[in-house]
C-alpha cells in the first residue's frame, strides 16, 4: 500500500521567484490554482519588523469546536429522567428522537437524529394542550418527517450509545505532520530527506513541545509504534487547553536510504490534514509540493532577526485548498512573532482550528456524511433489537447478536464503540 503514494516529482522550478521588499514570500501559489494563502502576497509588500502590529492577543485565540451541539445529550438528557424513540422514514431513513421534560422550566427538550445532521430545539409546554406525541415532536424539528409513529426505545443501555453515537466526532486528540524546508529546497524528495536539525530546528521544535521517547510512552500517540521503534526513537508530543497533540516530525521519522521518496515518514505526514513547515533561509514553499490525498492545509513559519536588536522572530503564513473555509486565530498584521509564549498559543490554536475547519472541504464532508449515516443505521438497529429482547421478543432473544451489534461485552456498543 506504501507504493500507492509515490508520486511524479515537479519539473525543477525555472519560473522567476517573485519578490516582494527585500524578502520573498513565505509560499508561492501552484501554478494551477486550487489554493488560498494567508495574509495574500499582495499585502506582504511593505511589512517591516517595526511596524506598528495589530491582532497579536493570545486572549482572543479561541478554539474551534468540530460539533459544538455533539455533547447536548450528555449534559441535559443523561442526569434527567428521558425517554428515546426510534422510527424508519420512507425518505429520511433512520431516525432517532430523545426527549427530556424539564419540570422545572415547563419545557420540552427534544434532539432529532437523522442522516444528515441532528436537530435540537426546547418547546415551551403552553403550546400544547396535551403532552405532545413523539411524531408531533419531530415534525416540529423538521417539517420533513413523514412517518405516523415512533418505537418506545427501553433497553436500559441506550443511552450509552446514543451518547457514542453524538460524540463520535469529539476528539481531544490531534497529530500534526512538521516538514523541515531548507535553502534551496523546491520538491517534496528534498524536504522529505533531511536527517539532520539544526540548532534553530531543535529551538523552534522546544516551541511546539517536548521531545519524548516513544519507547514505553502512554500519551496520545498519533500511529507511532512505541513498542518496537518501527518508527523512530523520538518524537514531540504536548498538552494544550485539555488536548493532547503528537507531532509527526519528518527528521524523527524512519530515514531509508535507498527510497528518495521517504515513504517510511511520507505514510504518516501524508496520512495527516494538517502540517506546519519550518523554514531556514529564504526559499519559499509551494503550494501543493507536498502530493497528498489528506493534507489539506500547511501553516508556515520562517525564522529570521531583528538585525539591530538581534532579537529572533518568526513569519507565519498559511495556506490551504480552496474549499476549506478561513478559521481564526487571525494572523497579526505584520504577520511576525518574537515572543516564544505568543508564538506557540498562536501555532497550536491555529492548527488544531486548521484540522476542523478541513473537515469541511468537500472531500471530508463527504465522507462524514458516509460515516455518520452508517453509524446512525447500526445506532438505529441495534436500539430496536436490544429494545425487542428487553420486551422479551422470543424471535430476537433466539437470534444471535450480529457482528454489527456484538461489542467486547454486552451492550458496549457494537459498531459504534468499535468504530471509536
Amino acid at each position: 500500500r506504501i507504493d500507492e503514494q509515490r508520486c511524479e516529482f515537479p519539473l525543477p522550478l525555472k519560473s522567476q521567484l517573485l519578490e516582494i521588499g527585500a524578502d520573498l514570500p513565505l509560499v508561492l501559489p501552484s501554478k494551477l490554482g486550487g489554493y488560498w494563502i494567508d495574509p495574500p502576497l499582495e499585502k506582504l509588500r511593505n511589512v517591516s519588523p517595526t511596524s506598528s502590529q495589530h491582532g497579536l492577543d493570545p486572549e482572543s485565540y479561541d478554539i474551534m469546536e468540530r460539533d459544538g451541539e455533539a455533547k447536548i445529550y450528555h449534559e441535559f438528557f443523561r442526569s434527567r429522567y428521558h425517554h428515546s424513540f426510534i422510527a424508519v422514514d420512507p425518505s429520511l431513513g433512520p431516525l432517532v428522537l430523545s426527549v427530556c421534560l424539564e419540570e422545572e422550566e415547563n419545557k420540552l427538550r427534544v434532539i432529532l437524529r437523522m442522516k444528515e445532521c441532528s436537530l435540537h430545539g426546547t418547546f415551551s409546554l403552553s403550546l400544547f394542550t396535551n403532552m405532545p406525541s413523539a411524531v408531533e415532536l419531530a415534525k416540529r424539528l423538521s417539517d420533513k418527517v413523514t412517518v405516523s409513529k415512533f418505537d418506545v426505545v427501553s433497553y436500559l443501555k441506550a443511552p450509552d450509545l446514543i451518547t457514542a453515537f453524538d460524540e463520535h466526532r469529539v476528539s481531544s486528540n490531534f497529530k500534526f505532520g512538521v516538514l523541515y524546508q531548507r535553502e534551496g529546497q523546491f520538491t517534496e524528495e528534498d524536504i522529505l530527506s533531511n536527517n539532520k536539525e539544526s540548532e534553530k530546528f531543535r529551538e523552534f521544535l522546544s516551541i511546539l513541545g517536548d521531545t519524548v521517547q516513544l519507547q514505553g510512552f502512554t500519551g496520545f500517540r498519533g500511529g507511532l509504534d512505541v513498542c518496537h521503534g518501527q518508527t523512530g526513537n523520538e518524537a514531540v508530543f504536548t498538552s494544550f487547553n485539555g488536548r493532547e497533540i503528537m507531532f509527526h516530525v519528518a527528521t524523527k521519522l524512519p530515514y531509508t536510504e535507498a527510497d528518495p521518496q521517504q515513504l517510511q515518514r511520507k505514510r504518516h505526514i501524508g496520512n495527516d490534514i494538517v502540517a506546519l513547515v519550518y523554514q531556514e533561509g529564504q526559499t519559499p514553499f509551494l503550494c501543493d509540493v507536498i502530493k497528498s490525498h489528506f493534507l489539506h492545509c500547511f501553516v508556515v513559519v520562517r525564522r529570521g532577526s531583528i538585525c539591530l536588536e538581534h532579537v529572533n522572530m518568526y513569519k507565519v503564513s498559511v495556506t490551504a485548498r480552496e474549499d476549506v473555509p478561513p478559521f481564526g486565530p487571525v494572523i497579526p498584521d505584520p504577520p511576525l512573532f518574537t515572543d516564544r509564549s505568543q508564538l506557540r498559543e498562536f501555532l497550536l490554536t491555529k492548527l488544531i482550528n486548521a484540522e476542523i475547519a478541513c473537515y469541511k472541504a468537500e472531500q471530508f464532508s463527504r465522507l462524514e456524511l458516509r460515516t455518520r449515516s452508517s453509524l446512525l443505521e447500526s445506532l438505529h438497529n441495534e436500539l430496536f433489537s436490544r429494545s425487542r429482547c428487553m420486551m422479551g421478543d422470543p424471535s430476537v432473544a433466539a437470534a444471535p447478536p450480529s457482528e454489527s451489534t456484538r461489542g467486547p461485552s454486552e451492550g458496549s456498543g457494537g459498531f459504534i464503540e468499535n468504530f471509536k
